[in-house]
């Protein structure tokens, strides 16, 4: 029997959270509320969560911030809800790792199947090999410094990194050998922000070469499969 997703509502007001608890219980989700950012983080000392649904708008610590705090040690699936329709706050929750976002008020159904589909897409995600966690991965000449997304080459020097290419880099690092579909790397790295963008994968690979092959136009450490998606030829050491 497969085990029932927990899923935490964290909302500063507490007639959403009630709402939303309660809807989400009736469709079988075992559900916890927090009002804060703080009052989540103590929920996550106790309990292991499948999916977080977090207000953008809320006082003193907003959902941005603590978005940004759970993303320095989780992938945890979020979803924002958010009052605002200007596309500020949507863009920078995704660029900050979020999986969806949803505008205020919204139909407790749309939510349903947003909850779903972020659930199906992690589901589907290929398995992170069972490895302790890394501060330096190398591969290479090179080295990833995880805690502080620096990428060093054999001379020691630093080699800038956007948030975008980090994420992609440390994906295809976790996953080496294997071939990741655009639709597996949008997952591993953006979430659902990239649906409308199906060639912005394309775009991140070919910056990222440009950063770590000796020639980018004939690659030897990120191939190409065509049809497939593409992947990591590289011996990967972990420290």
């Amino acid at each position: 029997m497969e085990s029932v997703p927990h899923i935490a509502v964290v909302d500063d007001h507490r007639d959403i959270r009630d709402l939303v608890g309660k809807y989400l219980t009736q469709q079988g989700y075992r559900i916890s509320v927090a009002e804060s950012g703080s009052a989540l983080r103590r929920l996550l000392e106790r309990n292991a969560l499948d999916l977080i649904i977090l207000d953008i708008m809320m006082p003193g610590e907003d959902g941005l911030s603590v978005c940004r705090h759970l993303r320095r040690s989780t992938e945890l699936p979020i979803i924002f809800l958010t009052a605002m329709a200007d596309d500020t706050d949507r863009i920078i929750g995704l660029e900050l790792g979020a999986d969806d976002y949803l505008i205020k008020p919204f139909n407790p159904r749309e939510l349903l199947a947003r909850i779903r589909a972020v659930l199906r897409r992690v589901n589907s995600l290929p398995p992170q090999r069972e490895m302790p966690k890394a501060k330096t991965i190398s591969f290479e000449r090179w080295s990833l410094d995880v805690g502080r997304r620096e990428l060093l080459g054999g001379d020691g020097v630093g080699v800038p990194l956007s948030t975008a290419e980090f994420r992609l880099l440390k994906a295809f690092l976790e996953h080496p050998g294997m071939v990741l579909s655009r639709d597996q790397l949008m997952d591993l790295t953006v979430g659902r922000s990239a649906d409308s963008f199906d060639r912005s994968i394309d775009n991140q690979v070919s910056r990222l070469r440009k950063k770590v092959e000796v020639d980018p136009k004939n690659p030897s450490i990120i191939k190409t499969h065509w049809g497939g998606g593409y992947s990591l030829c590289a011996e990967v050491e972990r420290a």
